[in-house]
């Protein structure tokens, strides 16, 4: 696409292009059709679906699994081996959707393609499919239509589209077909139309200048297509996880070889029957489920706070994020126009409401008025009621404009004071739309006595048109003073990020039954209404509480330098005399070490474009920060894929933005992203308990199988014992703290570092300790058993009941790493008392039903008390060291 065609006249345009203003002939169109190809986003060919999901088998994790199968299968394990294969089976089809789904982003572009185009051949006006338009043909676009490519307009009549599907802003546009002096954005391209885009009014003609891939919605996809995601920090940590548990598990199994083989000279056939037992308990075949488990609830949380997962490690990267990069416009923001202040004659009145809800007060000097008993307030507002064509449509508690939102802000201010206009008794007999060039709109309206001519448009324009101002005392004459004064006041107004529009009227005529130029004249001047997308009542809260939790909220927005200062203040981004904030024409002229020191330290950004968001996502990631960032426009895509955390909005943004992203807001909303950080921190911290107490499981079997071999001659625990634990402590146990809830205020704490790894510098110590408790306690009952029974399946049910018991303990370990059991709340997660209850039951059913095929004896109540007694001390120990190492959280 060549981008300077917004900077050449319309008839420069045409010569450039090879075009005229009949259009193209259509030997000429079918040539350029050859040349260019059909307008159409072409993807590049992507992963085929089987390599897709046999790369969900491409893990460290995965690899340790197939080997524990394999080795189960030889060992005569056939149950585990089914356990182990069903846990892959699920874990690649959960992969193989999320990949495959996030690999449809750029089919979701084709849906912005229109079907149908309005084209001028041969100088005559067609409908043809619009995959057939080619560069040079002219268009003809109207209100109601959908721009079919990217084109250059040469005419146009009070012209406005909306780019939010490209842009992420809901305001008009008003479009003209001016020439540009200078290089310029494309949110700035007044004489441009853009593929996908919506008109909203007027018409115009324009010349086609980019079709399909090279058109701006082409480039996005092209954008996306070669943006590789980067490993997620939950999947780097599952990996170094697997690498750990894949060196303890052969550590243990040699170990055990060396030691029963070198050291005890135990036969080679029983020895391997020794090493087998001890790889097999060193890996924990439920982590991978577990894992999955904890990631689910996580997501599922997350949905109830109105956060979507698509892709089920981001739970936890969420968690991790230090910088949040949002828009304003829907997620900060309302999303929609208000009239917060009206500038009268003698006073400023503040109007309360939010959204497009009918539902206000009118404020003067902190006190409520009644509107319609002031006079000039109440003439404001039956024009304002009048003198537009906007309508609100109400569904399901949810709005929808039609028409321009700014004039639709106007009906709302109305609505507010109990003024609609099929009420009213005036009626508007003649309308005459807002014209770009004149930057005003009018109405004709009948009333009993006479007619009168309402006008609503640009302050200074309406001034400059104006002979007379109203008061409440009845009209005056408008005195150079006296618009000095209404400017002042709209000054006052635009600095607070607000849009300006003024209002007035005339008293005409009854025979006047048409609107000319000549008659917006010695208008009666009434008031100026500042109107702004008023940020979202909870959004200040929201900011300050993720900069309290140690996140950096940066600003990335395409509206203007004004509106984004204005809000980033409002919401807390930054401080109030605070005038930090860079578009990207400043952006751009900089090296690249002024860049990034930019992006290090100002944290408001307007007007960029979608090249320029990606630019900051990776030179935020460069500098080692995890990034989460919003968006919802087609132009945000390329950007929320190359993040860490892509998060789209669920009503506002588009199908390209959503399938970009990992997460999804049902209610577009800032506090959100906080709520799903909050949960993040959570999943991490279910993730470290979960896991560790898997890992203290299997690591204490391992260690009492290479003991035992030093100290005993016999196994203290048979692999069908082994097993059973594995499957009943184990596995309830770790769904149990997979479903834990989070304890204290997660966000008080910063974010942690994206290197921090679930078995740890924090964690280890703790699993040493209690993997040291466990170990002897069973050992020390074996023995003891053993020394006084002379029974070898005496002492294997002590030893086997103690491991039981003392895994059990561990869990109430293991709810926090940090906080006392006894704090938090026994029964704070009744998962953990159902599994506990329910693992005891089976571990009493194994003893004293089932114990033929354990090869157990029945332990009499005495000395099943004594072992319970005993294996508490796993948990008292785990107080102890919590105590002594988080003595402020204990």
């Amino acid at each position: 696409m060549d981008k300077s065609f917004y900077l050449l006249s319309p008839r420069e345009a045409l010569n450039d292009i090879k075009s005229d203003e009949g259009g193209l002939s259509e030997s000429e169109a079918k040539n350029r059709l050859d040349d260019y190809g059909f307008n159409e986003i072409t993807e590049k060919e992507g992963s085929r679906p089987i390599y897709i999901f046999l790369k969900q088998f491409n893990s460290v994790l995965i690899y340790i699994l197939i080997a524990a199968a394999v080795i189960g299968w030889f060992y005569g394990r056939t149950i585990d081996v089914y356990i182990i294969f069903f846990v892959i089976a699920i874990n690649a089809i959960i992969g193989f959707v999320q990949e495959y789904r996030a690999e449809k982003a750029i089919q979701s572009l084709k849906k912005i393609i229109v079907p149908v185009a309005k084209v001028y051949r041969n100088g005559a006006m067609l409908k043809i499919d619009a995959k057939y338009l080619v560069p040079g043909d002219i268009i003809f676009l109207e209100e109601g239509d959908k721009v079919p490519a990217d084109a250059r307009i040469i005419d146009c009549r009070n012209f406005k589209t909306v780019e939010s599907s490209l842009t992420g802003e809901s305001t008009s546009i008003t479009k003209d077909n001016l020439k540009i002096a200078k290089e310029v954005g494309v949110a700035d391209r007044k004489n441009m139309v853009w593929m996908g885009t919506f008109v909203v009014g007027g018409h115009a003609r324009a010349v086609v200048v980019a079709t399909g891939n090279e058109t701006v919605f082409g480039t996005i996809a092209k954008d996306i297509g070669e943006i590789k995601r980067r490993r997620s920090p939950f999947e780097l940590k599952i990996d170094l996880l697997a690498k750990q548990m894949a060196m303890i598990a052969i550590l243990g199994a040699t170990a055990t070889f060396i030691v029963g083989y070198f050291y005890k000279g135990i036969e080679f056939e029983e020895i391997l029957f020794f090493t087998i037992a001890s790889l097999v308990s060193g890996i924990p075949e439920g982590l991978p489920a577990i894992l999955i488990i904890v990631l689910a609830i996580g997501a599922h949380r997350m949905a109830n706070r109105n956060a979507i997962v698509r892709r089920l490690p981001s739970t936890e990267t969420l968690g991790v994020s230090n910088v949040i990069c949002t828009d304003k416009t829907g997620t900060l923001t309302q999303n929609t126009m208000n009239v917060r202040s009206i500038a009268l004659s003698d006073k400023i009145i503040d109007v309360t409401g939010n959204a497009w809800e009918s539902v206000g007060d009118f404020v003067f000097n902190d006190n409520k008025i009644s509107p319609l008993e002031y006079a000039s307030l109440a003439k404001l507002l039956h024009i304002a009621c009048l003198c537009n064509n906007a309508k609100l449509l109400k569904k399901d508690d949810k709005y929808r404009v039609i028409g321009d939102p700014t004039e639709a802000s106007l009906v709302v201010l109305a609505q507010k004071a109990g003024l609609k206009s099929d009420i009213l008794e005036e009626k508007k007999i003649e309308d005459e739309p807002f014209n770009s060039e004149l930057r005003y709109r009018a109405s004709l309206v009948s009333k009993k006595e006479d007619t009168e001519l309402y006008v609503v448009g640009s302050p200074e324009v309406i001034l400059d048109r104006s002979k007379y101002y109203l008061s409440d005392n009845g009209e005056n004459i408008l005195t150079g003073s006296k618009k000095k004064e209404f400017l002042s006041k709209t000054d006052s107004l635009t600095s607070g990020a607000m849009r300006t529009i003024a209002l007035g009227y005339r008293k005409i005529q009854s025979s006047e039954k048409t609107i000319s130029d000549d008659l917006v004249s010695e208008i009666v001047f009434v008031g100026v209404v500042g109107i702004i997308d008023p940020p979202r009542p909870e959004a200040r809260e929201s900011v300050l509480k993720a900069k309290k939790a140690g996140i950096r909220v940066i600003m990335t927005t395409g509206d203007h330098k004004g509106t984004a200062l204005a809000i980033a203040r409002e919401v807390g981004i930054i401080e109030e005399k605070d005038n930090n904030i860079l578009t990207e024409s400043e952006l751009l002229v900089m090296s690249d070490k002024q860049f990034s020191k930019a992006i290090k330290d100002v944290n408001v950004f307007a007007r960029l474009t979608p090249k320029m968001k990606l630019k900051i996502a990776e030179e935020l990631q460069n500098q080692g920060h995890i990034i989460a960032m919003t968006g919802d426009g087609v132009n945000d895509a390329p950007a929320l894929k190359k993040a860490d955390i892509g998060i789209a909005m669920g009503i506002t943004g588009t199908d390209v933005a959503r399938e970009a992203s990992e997460i999804v807001l049902t209610d577009d909303n800032f506090r959100s992203i906080v709520n799903a950080i909050e949960e993040g921190r959570i999943v991490f911290n279910n993730t470290r308990q979960a896991s560790s107490f898997l890992v203290t499981t299997n690591f204490a079997e391992d260690v009492i199988l290479i003991s035992s071999l030093a100290l005993f001659t016999q196994l203290p625990l048979l692999p069908t014992q082994i097993l059973w634990l594995n499957l009943v402590t184990d596995g309830f146990s770790g769904l149990a703290l997979a479903a834990e809830p989070g304890h204290g205020d997660v966000l008080k704490d910063p974010p942690r570092k994206k290197n921090e790894n679930i078995l740890g510098r924090e964690t280890l110590p703790f699993v040493l300790i209690v993997v040291f408790v466990m170990v002897v306690l069973t050992l020390g009952f074996f023995s003891y058993h053993l020394s006084i029974d002379q029974d070898i399946d005496k002492a294997r049910s002590a030893a086997f009941t103690t491991m039981a018991f003392t895994q059990l303990f561990n869990i109430l370990n293991m709810r926090s790493m940090r906080r006392s059991v006894f704090k938090i709340g026994l029964f704070s997660n009744p998962y953990v008392v159902w599994a506990l209850i329910l693992s005891v039951g089976l571990q009493f059913l194994a003893m004293y039903v089932l114990y033929p095929v354990f090869n157990l004896v029945h332990l009499n109540l005495l000395e099943i008390t004594l072992i319970i007694i005993g294996s508490s001390f796993v948990l008292w120990i785990g107080e102890l060291y919590k105590y002594l190492r988080y003595r402020d959280l204990y």
